[in-house]
């Protein structure tokens, strides 16, 4: 089943299959907007406890897609001993950073440059450190925050794929998360440089931030912004952007600046907020 699907992602429209897609889940009409909403809840068992709004508040499935939550539904971890989780989500895989590259599953990897859009001597900065991917399921919150505190340095928007990015695929498609849409995020705070990788998937891949941006999702060439130190800042815990669907999160950081959370394994599941690092620096 699982070579089958990943063989069908190969041949399908995917860009085509996600703004035909996006063009339904931004329809405002009550009447597909609400049936959209209430068969993606069962479908998914999406916990709707826990959002600001409930079914019939939202002005279109992408606003509920990108719901906000009840205020103090995430208690952060203490920020001055430990990097936090980014999104609600799993661990797809954690680990060092080596020779330039990150694995993505057994037998597979990729290089740390390809993904963050930037060059090797950039990329090298982060040889030797630490890597996490989070995978974000449909059902879960889909806005992103700041693991750490930080001021926004760069940002590359990525024009690519749209795979599915689950674990299946993520087991069969080379290079996954260095192939499709994506929008990296560099920062600089007590912690060093470190990124956060927006990754796009399958059906919508809408990607957005904060603050305002000069990408299009779905472009056909990449975009580069160099905030020359004058960029935001970000306390940890902050909504830096969100998703529209399919979604995954890559955290990078410079050498000795954390150690993932002792125990810390693929498949476990995370909440936005919960320590998944101590702070070394």
């Amino acid at each position: 089943m699982s070579a089958a699907f990943i063989a069908l992602q190969h041949i399908l429209p995917q860009h085509a299959l996600s703004r035909l897609a996006g063009r339904l889940a931004a329809c405002e009409a009550p009447w597909l907007r609400d049936r959209l909403i209430r068969r993606f809840v069962a479908a998914y068992g999406v916990d709707l406890s826990e959002a600001a709004r409930g079914i019939g508040e939202f002005t279109s499935f992408n606003d509920f897609f990108t719901r906000e939550l009840k205020p103090g539904a995430r208690a952060l971890a203490d920020a001055q001993q430990f990097i936090l989780s980014p999104a609600d989500g799993a661990v797809s895989q954690l680990g060092p950073i080596a020779a330039g590259r990150i694995i993505q599953a057994k037998g597979r990897d990729y290089a740390v440059a390809e993904i963050l859009g930037c060059s090797a001597s950039e990329a090298a900065r982060f040889e030797g450190g630490s890597f996490m991917t989070i995978y974000l399921s449909p059902r879960d919150y889909h806005r992103v925050h700041m693991p750490a505190a930080g001021m926004l340095a760069a940002t590359s928007y990525i024009p690519g794929d749209l795979f599915s990015v689950n674990v299946a695929t993520a087991a069969g498609v080379d290079r996954l998360f260095a192939r499709n849409e994506r929008l990296a995020c560099r920062f600089d705070g007590p912690d060093g440089h470190f990124a956060s990788i927006m990754v796009g998937a399958m059906i919508v891949a809408g990607i957005d931030t904060v603050w305002p941006n000069t990408f299009r999702t779905h472009a056909s060439a990449p975009v580069h912004e160099d905030f020359a130190g004058a960029g935001p800042s970000f306390a940890a815990g902050d909504e830096m952007g969100r998703f529209y669907l399919g979604s995954t999160v890559v955290l990078l950081f410079e050498p000795g600046r954390v150690a993932w959370r002792e125990g810390l394994k693929a498949d476990d599941p995370l909440r936005m907020g919960e320590a998944i690092a101590r702070r070394l620096a």
